[in-house]
């Protein structure tokens, strides 16, 4: 018998990246194949976002796009989850009555289930739980890459920001056992992994529901113990949360990166009022302030908001006031997106387009000019690049790989055969020879580390980590 063929399409955080990693994992534990580069899919699953107004006309413009090919291939199924499907719910089947089966954020272990009774049945099926009842790092994980991976150490989000819909669809807060996820970790080590990214919607909030305030920091440390364990990141803190033993966690433990992802969102005070954001700009500059003291090469990059209801041309400027004093590496910039069920879609105030475009384009020129020229302090530094896979230019055409240095920034590095020839995830020591706004070119190599995670990354990664983990510490 032909094994069914899959894929999975992903938009949005990297939390959807990773549970991406959990559907397709669940996929190939019930039989499934992926499906080659060209081939037709006997089962699309969509795994979506609704941050942004054009997340919905993406989604419904793609499914349209699949009407003509199911039609020509009986038997195919298409699956919506994530989370517009769990805002969407019926409307998707309303809106797209080709798609098979809906599934949202709390369940997406049911989605082998909800497949076969689909076909059983000959009838699209509908599952939106509204709360998290098995925590997802306990379902099948496939991972794309052998040298790195994501560790979910909470799910749901318990800030009110009035912009988001994120707590709306992913719940409250939980966290997991800070031994659940150090043993995940392990496992991964143990399968070759060097570098983790601790995940959470508001990360460095763990350990609320525990009534541990330093929990997060304490967890860092622990990660700092794990033997072969070369990289440790984060993804995203939130400001108010971001206390000063995280920082000194951080400066502390040798294998945590010196590289910050800190959500400003906006830096005049009162447009994060508005927002319902609990910190001000003296407090988010004073959070730089220290992360620099204790690690002077750290690299920062945040997410902006631009355009958000009310925000003047002062409150502008005071944006970008921030984003100068701050220095950021890299400035995620967004036009601000009116969310229904948020209490920003019905403030008054709203910005018309052409005003939000031009703010968007005075900032991101200021945001590049400014990371352009921190990349211009690294020419003739040398930095440890662990070589990614199929990240930044081809290869073919620049003779170059890319990678990642400790700081995060994206390096193209020069093949040098006399070293030998780099795989994803080996190490390779260069010189910094060139920097553009958004990444550095090393044509000097040093010398090249070749790494288990290498090694692994030579066979094809099907990597299915059944953890049978308890899902959520109890309440």
């Amino acid at each position: 018998m032909v094994p069914r063929t899959y894929q999975v399409r992903t938009y949005g955080c990297q939390m959807n990246v990773h549970d991406s990693e959990r559907l397709s994992g669940l996929l190939e534990s019930a039989g499934y194949v992926p499906a080659v580069q060209g081939q037709v899919a006997n089962v699309v699953v969509f795994n979506t976002c609704a941050v942004r107004e054009n997340a919905d006309n993406r989604l419904y413009g793609n499914l349209s796009h699949l009407v003509p090919v199911k039609a020509s291939n009986p038997g195919m199924q298409i699956a919506v989850g994530g989370c517009l499907a769990q805002k969407d719910q019926g409307e998707i089947l309303r809106k797209a009555p080709w798609v098979d089966v809906v599934f949202g954020t709390h369940n997406i272990g049911s989605l082998p289930m909800l497949l076969e009774r689909a076909r059983i049945e000959d009838e699209a099926q509908i599952e939106i739980k509204e709360a998290l009842e098995v925590f997802p790092s306990s379902l099948p994980t496939k991972r794309d890459a052998a040298y790195a991976a994501y560790v979910s150490v909470s799910v749901g989000c318990n800030n009110t920001c009035t912009f988001c819909i994120v707590p709306a669809l992913r719940g409250t807060e939980k966290d997991r056992r800070a031994g659940d996820i150090l043993a995940e970790v392990r496992m991964l080590v143990d399968d070759g992994v060097l570098e983790v990214t601790l995940l959470g919607q508001n990360v460095n909030a763990y350990g609320v529901e525990f009534g541990e305030r330093e929990a997060f920091g304490k967890l860092l440390r622990a990660c700092g113990e794990i033997s072969g364990l070369e990289r440790v990141r984060f993804m995203s803190p939130h400001p108010r949360d971001f206390t000063d033993d995280v920082i000194a966690a951080m400066a502390e433990t040798a294998n945590v990166m010196p590289q910050l992802h800190m959500p400003l969102q906006s830096g005049s005070d009162n447009v994060l009022q508005a927002m319902r954001r609990s910190y001000r700009q003296d407090r988010y500059l004073g959070i730089i302030d220290k992360v620099r003291k204790a690690m002077p090469d750290a690299a920062i990059t945040t997410d902006i908001i631009v355009g958000f209801p009310g925000e003047t041309e002062a409150d502008f400027e005071q944006t970008v006031h921030v984003v100068r004093e701050a220095r950021f590496a890299g400035a995620y910039t967004f036009l601000y997106s009116q969310r229904p069920g948020t209490p920003a879609a019905s403030m008054p105030g709203q910005i018309p387009h052409e005003v939000m475009q031009d703010r968007y384009l005075r900032l991101v020129e200021v945001a590049n000019d400014i990371a352009w020229a921190e990349n211009k302090k690294l020419v003739g530094k040398t930095v440890a690049v662990l070589v990614a896979n199929g990240e930044g230019r081809k290869d073919e055409a620049t003779e170059r790989v890319s990678g990642r240095a400790p700081d995060n920034r994206l390096v193209h590095v020069a093949l040098n055969f006399e070293v030998g020839v780099p795989r994803p995830g080996d190490v390779i020591t260069a010189e910094i020879t060139h920097a553009a706004p958004h990444h550095l070119v090393a044509d000097r190599v040093i010398s090249l580390r070749r790494t288990r995670a290498g090694d692994v990354g030579e066979q094809p990664i099907n990597n299915l980590v059944l953890l049978g983990l308890p899902a959520m510490r109890p309440a």
